[in-house]
């Protein structure tokens, strides 16, 4: 394939059959063409696929690698969610409180063990320069807690609106503590450092109105701001390794994804 100044994304839609997940899982690849070394791409990841066509993704990519012709091509698979949402899409290690989550773990399997080698098969690509995961909602939480926990595969995250509040008790529990029984705080403290991992987060204003601890903070800023401090504490440079993109009027809501997914693209790949 001969290089190219204009980049032409194609889209492709593939069925995989998981074994982990028990279902036919649709996944569309947008393909950049004229890819010299195929080596040269990086990859991303996105939950919440089906979402991409009314966000404008594929306009929103092709226009990003046009403008920057210096950036490495991008092979992207947006994976559609399924019917069981709630459950494969949360933290591997342990449900929430609700028992929500309760796949996540297969899910995690189907990306490592089935998406990932599907990828590289079919379309003949050895390796890629860096892998990305990215996700919207509960779709963030679910790529940032894949991403943590298989650092030796992914060096990059992008978390837009997550729900970072995914608790292990409910809130309305006596006992309830932001520091104990948020879910996805823990699991980075609890773990490791990880040199040259970095971290995309993006919150809107206007994400929600529920302030628990009635600090004038809405909850989903606040839940991630904390995530951001315990990944300093980790050890994760602030200025360095991690970037927060908050829209005053921001809303939980695919238009406000798409005008943030290009600050994304700029961060992750220019």
């Amino acid at each position: 394939m001969r290089n190219s100044n204009v980049s032409e994304i194609h889209l492709e839609q593939q069925e995989i059959d998981s074994a982990f997940l028990k279902r036919k899982v649709q996944v569309d690849f947008y393909l950049p063409a004229n890819v010299e070394r195929p080596e040269d791409m990086s990859l991303l990841l996105i939950n919440d696929g089906q979402d991409m066509e009314k966000m404008g993704f594929k306009g929103i990519l092709n226009e990003f690698c046009t403008r920057l012709k210096r950036t490495r091509p991008i092979f992207c698979a947006a994976i559609h969610c399924g019917t069981d949402r709630k459950q494969e899409y949360g933290v591997a290690s342990v449900p929430d409180f609700a028992g929500r989550g309760s796949r996540a773990l297969e899910y995690s399997r189907f990306i490592i063990e089935e998406l990932l080698p599907f990828i590289e098969k079919s379309y003949f690509i050895p390796s890629f320069k860096q892998k990305v995961f990215a996700g919207f909602s509960l779709g963030g939480l679910s790529a940032l807690d894949i991403v943590w926990k298989y650092p030796e595969i992914f060096s990059k995250a992008g978390v837009f609106s997550g729900s970072l509040w995914w608790r292990s008790i409910d809130q309305t529990e006596k006992e309830y503590d932001d520091d104990k029984h948020r879910i996805m705080h823990q699991e980075i403290r609890n773990g490791n450092y990880n040199p040259g991992q970095k971290f995309f987060f993006q919150c809107g204003n206007m994400d929600e109105t529920a302030d628990r601890n009635n600090n004038g903070i809405i909850d989903s800023i606040e839940d991630t701001m904390d995530i951001i401090d315990e990944l300093v504490a980790k050890g994760y440079d602030r200025s360095k390794d991690i970037s927060y993109l908050e829209y005053p009027d921001g809303k939980h809501d695919v238009d406000t994804w798409a005008r943030a997914m290009p600050e994304f693209l700029g961060w992750a790949f220019a």
